[in-house]
């Protein structure tokens, strides 16, 4: 299969706040687009933009060279695939399948043997960039799966990213997310404690922020959700709760190699306690909530930089 011109057809299924700009970029690079979603309401404006909505998972394969999945995680991922309006009972052989949900590398080896057995070929395609990234194409793509096959969807995946690379075979692409995740927690968290530090000793978190966007201190991390700390806006763009899946597949993962990670593991506790305290549903800065209460969050201080005497 070859996609070097817009006129592959593309099944789209899963179209919330990611898969949703991600099918716009697709439609807007010239490809043809056939989506589904089990709420009707989230393909509305891609129908307007020149999807087609063929009803059912079943369906959308039915009409499509390449299918991309971009869901919620593998309960929605299995649910998809199998029965009889599932992908696996609409898709041919010779056509390719690429999930682009974060899973366990071991739950895309599997989907990757399904896929073979009947001929089709796989790819594991977890992107980076939250909702901002996907509206703007501008997402890093990490990839696992045969070369060939990469290379065949390449264009197509340059229509929703600008950084996208083939980490190596089956599952690769989870391993690579799941190393992204790792560091998105980590640094989520120590972004949060600066910040907290700023506001104890009364010292203009923005100033703070601009400073360390100099230095060796800067990060997509501190840029944008720093901002929102400092702003106090938690509308999602990456929910708290699906931190919760990404923990679970970053501790099944270490285990697995037999490593202990331990600032992984303390970011995504805390991540947790946020979700334990109904917090879930906030975008993931939101961890600094958990510091903000002791860190005069109401115009206090806990410190003064006055000189003693």
């Amino acid at each position: 299969m070859s996609t070097s011109d817009a006129r592959v057809r593309i099944g789209f299924v899963g179209t919330g706040i990611m898969g949703k700009p991600m099918a716009s970029n697709l439609l807007r690079a010239g490809f043809p687009v056939a989506v589904y979603n089990r709420t009707a309401s989230r393909v509305a404006d891609l129908l307007v933009a020149g999807a087609t909505a063929p009803g059912s998972p079943r369906a959308v394969a039915e009409v499509s060279d390449v299918v991309i999945t971009m869901l919620p995680g593998w309960p929605e991922v299995e649910a998809v695939l199998h029965g009889h309006d599932g992908l696996l009972a609409g898709m041919r052989p010779g056509s390719t399948y690429v999930g682009m949900e974060t899973l366990a590398p071991e739950q895309s080896q599997t989907i990757a043997k399904l896929m073979s057995e009947r001929g089709i070929a796989a790819l594991d395609a977890p992107v980076s960039g939250g909702e901002k990234g996907a509206t703007e194409a501008t997402l890093a793509i990490m990839v696992g799966g045969p070369q060939e096959t990469f290379e065949a969807v390449l264009p197509i995946l340059r229509a929703m990213g600008s950084n996208v690379t083939r980490i190596g075979d089956a599952g690769a692409g989870q391993i690579a997310k799941a190393c992204n995740q790792l560091i998105v927690a980590v640094t989520i968290e120590a972004v949060a404690e600066a910040m907290a530090l700023a506001r104890a000793f009364g010292v203009d978190q923005r100033l703070i922020r601009q400073a360390l966007m100099g230095g060796f201190a800067t990060s997509r991390i501190l840029e944008l959700h720093g901002q929102r700390m400092i702003d106090g806006d938690y509308t999602p763009g990456g929910a708290m709760k699906a931190h919760m899946k990404d923990r679970e597949i970053v501790a099944e993962t270490c285990r697995s190699a037999g490593l202990e990670l331990p600032a992984a593991r303390l970011a995504f506790d805390r991540m947790k306690e946020m979700v334990d305290r109904g917090d879930g549903d906030l975008d993931h800065s939101a961890l600094y909530l958990l510091l903000a209460r002791a860190t005069g969050r109401d115009g206090s201080t806990i410190h003064s930089l006055q000189e003693p005497g």
